[in-house]
């Protein structure tokens, strides 16, 4: 034998022939661009193996075509790319492609009220398919926000009313002691529980979108819950925390319409599964609302 000739193992006949739908690697480190950002990923990258006389894959031929993640802007252009490398390198033994990155996305966020700002962290997950010559990809982000039970509040506001009548029944009223009255734990004898919640989104991009909409995206469904939670704040943003809170009651049931209703108006989508998540401050359980939507062909 040649010394300089490497036995290629993969390349020989496999013992029992049979085709497997995804073969490859998970858990790969490295950096990606997003939004100009270089964040730290992880990436599962496979493809199928459809000569099932062949006994397995070049995995060193996926993790090489993962390079050109570390040089540009991720796109769905830049996906597809990748996935082609993928089949270009198995001609002849994959069809399909798969690539999904893990990573956080991370977002400057100004305080409500005053002039401090902080950083946020959304889990991203993208997935990008290319099977039997059709691309797509499917984005997956988790953002946190704040929930007020309507329910909670409507018991608290009922013992509040209580203890105005049993306080100033038969009595003048006078504006300062009411005032008083309403600025002491005394007088508000009850508030209402919330707690952090998450949404979890996973998106389908529309074939002709040609960027990924994160941070659009990830202000739309904010703006529609309207209880992002905070980064850097003083007194007079925990005073308008409150104030939005009180504003935007909603059981889990509210927050998903809220956010579906939203996420419909997007042109970056063509379908949506949406999952809300309040993790109660009363039960040891959780609240969860689901939602699924499909633009309709032309």
């Amino acid at each position: 034998m040649n010394a300089l000739t490497l036995p290629d193992i993969a390349a020989q006949a496999a013992r029992q022939a049979l085709p497997l739908e995804w073969v490859g690697m998970r858990g790969i480190a490295l950096p990606v661009f997003i939004e100009g950002q270089r964040l730290s990923g992880k990436a599962d990258a496979g493809v199928s193996l459809d000569d099932g006389a062949t006994r397995g894959i070049h995995m060193s031929r996926l993790y090489l075509a993962l390079e050109r993640l570390e040089q540009q802007n991720l796109s769905p252009a830049l996906l597809r790319e990748v996935l082609q490398s993928f089949l270009d390198s198995h001609t002849g033994l994959s069809n399909n492609a798969y690539l999904t990155l893990h990573t956080d996305l991370l977002l400057k966020r100004p305080a409500l009220v005053s002039p401090l700002a902080g950083w946020k962290t959304y889990p991203v997950t993208l997935a990008a398919h290319l099977k039997n010559r059709m691309f797509h990809v499917e984005l997956t982000i988790e953002v946190p926000y704040s929930s007020t039970c309507p329910c909670s509040a409507a018991l608290a506001r009922q013992l509040i009313q209580q203890q105005f009548v049993d306080d100033f029944a038969n009595k003048p009223l006078q504006h300062a002691d009411v005032l008083t009255w309403l600025g002491s734990t005394h007088g508000i004898v009850a508030t209402p529980h919330s707690q952090r919640s998450t949404a979890q989104l996973h998106l389908t991009l529309d074939d002709e979108v040609d960027d990924l909409p994160l941070t659009h995206l990830i202000n739309q469904a904010e703006a529609a819950l309207g209880t992002a939670v905070q980064t850097a704040v003083k007194r007079a943003d925990e005073q308008a925390f409150a104030l939005a809170n009180g504003q935007n009651l909603m059981f889990c049931e509210d927050a998903a319409r809220r956010l579906s209703l939203a996420l419909r108006r997007s042109p970056h989508l063509r379908e949506f599964h949406l999952r809300v998540t309040h993790a109660e401050s009363l039960h040891a359980h959780d609240a969860v609302a689901e939602s699924h939507w499909r633009r309709e062909a032309p």
